[in-house]
């Protein structure tokens, strides 16, 4: 099971070299993927969460394919109603190839209504949107003469039917976002339920999970995965690889913006669970 990090591309104290330094930092612990998130317009609704600078998604993975060598770099999770679909596919396609193969495009339908109205772009539309910006990559990259895409995989956030669906349907894993254990193993449960009605295989699980370490251990019902003891933690990590993942991507932002301006607190608990996970393959 591959381990990857959500590196925060957004807030205060984010710029060209502290994202360096996050890279750097997750690489060299040994982490198997790099991914950043998506939003264009920090429109009141997105600021409160994600404040400004915030780097745009594919921009930022260029530049840091540039200065890594070999970590997968990746979106999770890329707002696929807010590019035209040519877009998306001609971006997608070029980071992969400039980067020698690194790319897995995670996409969501998105949450920001301020920001689909900034943009100008329908949100009651946006699973529709979303469904056919995937068909129109995947045609768009069946022409290797220009694209030349290579195999990037495409991840598919989503915790309702429909996102599952959608999963299944256009698809190479699903990706839930910060949800209990126990939610994503009876989530599977539909998800498989879903595969066979469509009559089509089971999508790669690849969840993305909160990364909080606390002092003393957090009650299961009330935790989210990767909150907790850092046994906790590792417990969870170990439970999600019997539950199938191909891959999980640790979330270390707990929600404060100042956080990007002290990130020595998340690469502490990265390099927590990267000495662990050392002694575990040792």
């Amino acid at each position: 099971m591959r381990i990857g990090v959500n590196v925060p591309n957004f807030g205060p104290g984010t710029d060209p070299g502290r994202l360096r330094d996050w890279a750097r930092t997750v690489e060299g612990l040994g982490y198997d993927l790099l991914m950043v998130s998506d939003h264009i317009a920090v429109t009141p609704d997105v600021a409160a969460q994600y404040p400004a600078p915030f780097y745009e998604p594919f921009t930022a993975l260029s530049w840091l394919a540039g200065i890594t060598g070999t970590i997968r770099l990746g979106t999770t999770v890329l707002i696929a109603p807010y590019r035209h679909p040519l877009l998306v596919a001609r971006m997608a396609a070029n980071l992969n190839q400039l980067s020698g193969g690194r790319l897995i495009l995670g996409v969501g339908v998105g949450w920001a209504r301020q920001e689909f109205d900034a943009l100008g772009i329908d949100f009651t539309r946006r699973g529709r949107l979303t469904d056919e910006t995937l068909m129109d990559v995947r045609a768009a990259w069946k022409n290797d003469a220009d694209y030349r895409s290579g195999d990037i995989p495409i991840w598919v956030g989503g915790r309702s039917e429909a996102g599952m669906r959608r999963a299944v349907r256009l698809g190479d894993a699903w990706h839930p976002l910060r949800e209990r254990l126990e939610w994503m193993r009876e989530a599977l449960d539909r998800l498989k339920a879903i595969a066979a009605a469509e009559g089509k295989p089971v999508p790669a699980f690849a969840p993305r999970i909160l990364l909080r370490l606390t002092d003393g251990p957090l009650p299961d019902q009330e935790r989210v995965a990767g909150e907790g003891t850092i046994d906790q933690v590792l417990s969870d990590l170990n439970e999600l690889a019997l539950l199938g993942a191909e891959a999980v991507v640790l979330d270390p932002f707990v929600g404060d913006p100042a956080e990007t301006e002290r990130p020595e607190t998340a690469w502490q608990a990265l390099a927590t669970i990267a000495a662990h996970r050392g002694l575990e393959k040792q």
